[in-house]
């Protein structure tokens, strides 16, 4: 059985329990990086074509601009197929309640008929917003499993929570 995680993450300045911080590897890509260890799964990050501002309050500013005018960014790479998958783990930021754009613009290019799907986010507090709501959506046709939700201050102590889930 194999599988692959399909994320976003941001480093740059980010919000940590209620201050502003720079951070050299996203939250997101840290728990990516423990399913790629512990799942043996491939990885593939989904990177807008035109990079958020490095700014934490530009960053959220142009992402709630997005949202709101339901903007599909360009990417700069696109994952043309999962077929040769059967796991798919879809991770990413809660970005003002849900998934950043760049990932409706890359799930909506995927089948995902037959496929399981264990979302996880990371965040300061808001869990899945409602993520899942749109989850399902975008994976039309998948078994979608229970998600694993991580405060970004806490990611580095969570590899125990991750492995735990993974073998739910």
């Amino acid at each position: 059985m194999s599988s692959i995680v399909i994320y976003f993450s941001r480093s740059g300045e980010n919000y940590f329990g209620g201050e502003l911080k720079n951070i050299e590897k996203g939250n997101t890509e840290v728990i990516a990086e423990y399913i790629q260890e512990l799942d043996n799964a491939d990885l593939f990050k989904v990177e807008p074509a035109d990079e958020y501002p490095d700014d934490y309050m530009k960053c959220i500013d142009v992402a709630k601009k997005e949202q709101q005018s339901d903007a599909r960014p360009e990417i700069k790479e696109t994952l043309d197929s999962i077929d040769a998958y059967d796991t798919v783990y879809i991770g990413f930021p809660n970005w003002w309640g849900t998934l950043p754009m760049p990932m409706f613009t890359q799930l909506e290019q995927l089948d995902f008929k037959g496929k399981t799907v264990k979302p996880f986010v990371t965040h300061e507090g808001s869990g899945f917003g409602s993520s899942q709501k749109d989850l399902k959506k975008l994976c039309e046709g998948a078994l979608i499993k229970k998600g694993l939700s991580i405060p970004g201050a806490n990611v580095y102590d969570s590899k125990d929570a991750v492995k735990s889930w993974i073998n739910e």
